[in-house]
């Protein structure tokens, strides 16, 4: 299968420059008018040429916008009939990909998907009178305006922010000097090179903590590659983990009805009403699109769906600092509930076929198993060769006892 749960993803090679000519190509089938950004790795520039190729031989229109964020993509394809974003999200350097998007800023659909995959097998290029037409484009001042018009932060907040050299270099810094927000930038330029691994982990972010304290500075935003995610500090320099971030979000905002993943934390319960959805944004944004006020997953992906439904990590980052300019951020999270939740991953080239071989219907989707006071997830990865772990429990043994259950499930090979 081509599509991962967030788009084509795979490490940079032959393949997938054959595959970015044919998809831009087999695009111009069903859309005339076609958006594309990239992020900043340095396989970008040749993959969105080659995307640009296929659109124009087979007589579509490009509005190329170059270096841009996903969620400035996505937002943008209401003026287009199609937004395609070339970048590998979260992935280190060596990874490329395109990501696909409907006017309404959601991903392609599973059916979607296999539409695209069936046309690649069939060339379609036009003559040499009907070849299509490229122009540029502003996908972020438009996205920049929406979300200045949503968003009132208060006077007085100073932000570090970290984008990892990756496209939110491009608009999360501006917007929020926009903002009049103080802001300290750390790996702020478009290098093409990621000064630090692209996924914001805590375990990635430790020199964030101490420049907070140094620098008394309000509350940090951190990007990933492509800026559709977000994730923070608080204003005594404590990570945020995603759970609670989601949870954050969601109190500022009255959420009353929040769609999340199978792998977030049963404390989100204990604010809204809930529907859970297979681990990937792609999942996230498709319920949303018939239910819920707001939707995000624990690893940074948040989605509004008055501004689109692609997770919008610039959009998150200036409605995070909103909150931090009017609530002590580090109060609000002391008081939340906590329940210890593990995370474990490690590589397996045949990932996939050994989830399916434990008696998943979806190798993505995995296998969740739950009782009163806990649950576990066993899923391949839709964009890396890993299996990932998730155990939550509703103390530390409880948890613990779970991954190992988890664990030994994988060793035994047990299907139920």
């Amino acid at each position: 299968m081509l599509f991962g749960s967030s788009g084509i993803r795979r490490k940079f090679d032959q393949p997938l420059i054959d595959t970015a000519l044919a998809v831009g190509s087999a695009l111009t089938d069903s859309s005339s008018k076609i958006l594309v950004g990239r992020d900043t790795r340095t396989t970008s520039p040749l993959l969105s040429h080659l995307v640009i190729s296929g659109i124009l031989g087979n007589g579509g229109t490009v509005y190329d916008t170059g270096i841009a964020p996903t969620p400035s993509i996505a937002y943008s394809a209401r003026t287009v009939q199609t937004g395609c974003m070339i970048t590998a999200s979260h992935n280190p350097e060596e990874y490329n990909g395109i990501k696909l998007f409907n006017t309404d800023g959601s991903s392609f659909t599973l059916t979607q998907q296999a539409d695209i995959e069936t046309r690649l097998k069939t060339k379609h290029w036009t003559d040499w009178k009907h070849q299509g037409i490229h122009k540029i484009f502003d996908a972020i001042e438009p996205h920049k305006k929406i979300i200045l018009d949503q968003v009132r932060i208060q006077k007085g907040i100073s932000v570090i922010i970290d984008c990892g050299n990756g496209a939110g270099c491009m608009v999360t810094p501006s917007l929020l000097k926009e903002t009049h927000v103080k802001t300290r930038c750390i790996n702020c330029n478009p290098s093409g090179h990621f000064a630090r691994p692209s996924e914001p982990l805590n375990k990635y972010l430790e020199y964030i903590g101490q420049m907070i304290k140094k620098t008394d500075a309000s509350c940090a935003i951190i990007h990933d590659g492509d800026a559709d995610r977000m994730m923070a500090f608080d204003n005594k320099g404590r990570f945020i983990d995603g759970d609670h971030l989601l949870m954050l979000f969601a109190r500022y905002l009255g959420a009353k009805h929040v769609v999340t993943t199978t792998d977030a934390s049963m404390i989100i319960e204990e604010v809204a009403e809930v529907r859970r959805t297979p681990v990937g944004d792609s999942y996230v944004s498709e319920e949303l699109r018939s239910w819920g006020d707001f939707g995000g997953e624990p690893s940074g992906a948040w989605i509004f769906p008055k501004i689109s439904y692609c997770p919008d990590g610039p959009y998150a980052a200036a409605l995070f600092c909103e909150i931090a300019s009017e609530w002590d951020i580090a109060g609000e999270l002391d008081v939340m509930p906590y329940y210890p939740i593990l995370r474990e991953s490690f590589h397996c080239d045949a990932a996939r076929e050994m989830v399916l071989a434990l008696g998943a219907e979806s190798p993505t989707n995995g296998i969740r198993y739950a009782d009163e006071d806990g649950w576990y997830l066993i899923r391949a990865s839709g964009t890396e060769p890993k299996i990932r772990l998730t155990a939550e429990g509703k103390n530390p043994e409880k948890a613990k006892t779970l991954l190992e259950l988890a664990k030994s499930r994988i060793r035994l090979g047990k299907t139920a």
